[in-house]
């Protein structure tokens, strides 16, 4: 072994990781949103009432990337950070991907916004156009963040053990019941929403980011713009069609790769490259 290939081994995470990981990304979020649903009250009154702009729930967010980095700069310090940070510098991926996420997910908005009566785009507020492009830009700061933990850290983990189908399937119910506690929370977007439908979705979902993150080999700019796009204000309100559209996509992904889902031979391993 060269001092190089050890170097580089020494800098990646080890998969005893995976569960530090989870651990400290549910103690987060659950413990901060959860003060709201125990003792909404106290928490009301000592911490201002929760909302979509609330500190804590920007942290409760970002307990996905909090926890991957935490744990990259533990095991493999400042040299370990940059290498992982270089990973959103990967902007190679294919076309038609890059197609889908750019163009497709609009699309698929818009259908389901059809579907239920909508319009094509999301009415412009009274603030103007401007209101949407600082929402737009905040909202980077939220959803988008949390791929540094999802896809960055804990996909990759698991690809060491299972094929990605599997770890698709592992992160998106862990990821849609990490959710779980916004949905008793009435001062967020969530308060509004059915979970099931939600969970199935977010398994939809990740097994759509599956192949993005393996066929970009290991990017995290193509899968922060996806979630981003995902998020994005200047769609329209397409529940609950959306769902079940991006269901049918995921089953056309997987049968579509079907010979890379199921064989962890090409999958990505690394949390840092």
């Amino acid at each position: 072994m060269t001092d190089t290939t050890s170097t580089a081994r020494r800098r990646d995470m080890p998969s005893v990781a995976l569960p530090i990981f989870f651990v400290l990304t549910f103690a987060i979020t659950w413990g901060l949103t959860g003060v709201y649903i125990v003792l909404p009250e106290w928490a009301s009154s000592t911490f201002g009432e929760i909302s979509g702009s609330h500190p804590f729930f920007f942290l409760a967010t970002w307990a996905p990337a909090i926890s991957a980095f935490a744990l990259v700069i533990y095991y493999g310090r400042m040299a370990g950070l940059r290498g992982f940070l270089s990973r959103l510098l990967m902007w190679r991926c294919p076309l038609p991907w890059a197609v889908f996420i750019l163009i497709g997910v609009p699309v698929v908005f818009a259908i389901g916004s059809l579907l239920k009566g909508g319009p094509l785009l999301a009415p412009v507020p009274p603030e103007g156009v401007g209101a949407m492009v600082a929402v737009l830009l905040m909202m980077l700061l939220l959803g988008p963040i949390e791929e540094f933990g999802w896809r960055g850290t804990a996909q990759p983990l698991l690809q060491r053990y299972v094929a990605p189908i599997w770890a698709g399937i592992i992160i998106g119910v862990i990821w849609g019941v990490w959710h779980f506690p916004a949905f008793f929370l009435g001062g967020t977007v969530f308060g509004g929403w059915d979970f099931l439908p939600f969970l199935i979705g977010t398994i939809a979902l990740a097994l759509i980011f599956t192949p993005i993150l393996n066929r970009s080999q290991g990017s995290l700019l193509w899968p922060v713009v996806f979630h981003w796009q995902l998020i994005n204000p200047f769609w329209p309100d397409a529940q609950p069609y959306d769902t079940w559209i991006y269901v049918a996509v995921a089953a056309v992904v997987v049968w579509w790769h079907r010979e890379s889902m199921f064989t962890r031979k090409d999958a990505v391993t690394r949390v840092v490259p």
